[in-house]
């Protein structure tokens, strides 16, 4: 079980709620800051929120946030929160580079028939295999390191993104990235 999230980054602030929820209440979208949860906050009263804002959430008294809600479901996510959460993604990969290069250094077969890495979007065998033989050869030591060694593979910072951002939005069989 990943550990609880601190601190969130708010996606969007609905001041008066859901436009088709009946209720006039504030509500924020918001991510966890360490394990990418999407979480429904609810602020304290007089509180406005701004997008791009990180508020604390942990266990100790919280100055913005009343309460968690909840998980806040994929389909539920507004325009907004969408392009918010591409903008952090992109961040957060970068900021946590090293995590995800282990990834290509360390993923595992799903089964007998699938590897994880075939799971990014544009990995498939041929690739997977390259990426096997050259990391065989030397573990890879960053982004950059990867498209130098594998000049045909596509991205490895872009199609990390992308699973993420698809792991977060629509319902996956197998999550590399996010835990749900």
């Amino acid at each position: 079980m990943a550990e609880k999230e601190e601190f969130a980054i708010i996606l969007d602030y609905l001041p008066y709620g859901y436009p088709m929820g009946g209720k006039m209440n504030p509500v924020a979208q918001a991510i966890g800051e360490k394990n990418l949860t999407l979480l429904e906050l609810i602020p304290r009263r007089g509180v406005t929120l701004e997008t791009k804002e990180k508020v604390y959430i942990g266990p100790e008294k919280r100055d913005k946030i009343y309460f968690i809600s909840g998980r806040l479901p994929k389909e539920k996510l507004t325009e907004t929160a969408k392009a918010q959460l591409q903008e952090y993604v992109e961040a957060f990969v970068t900021a946590n580079e090293k995590r995800f290069v282990d990834f290509f250094n360390k993923a595992q077969a799903l089964n007998t028939r699938m590897h994880q890495m075939e799971l990014l979007p544009g990995f498939g065998k041929k690739h997977t295999q390259e990426i096997l033989q050259a990391r065989d050869e030397k573990p890879f030591e960053s982004f950059e390191d990867l498209k130098t060694r594998l000049k045909s593979v596509p991205d490895p910072k872009k199609a990390i993104e992308k699973r993420i951002i698809e792991e977060l939005s629509e319902r996956q069989r197998f999550n590399l990235f996010i835990t749900s």
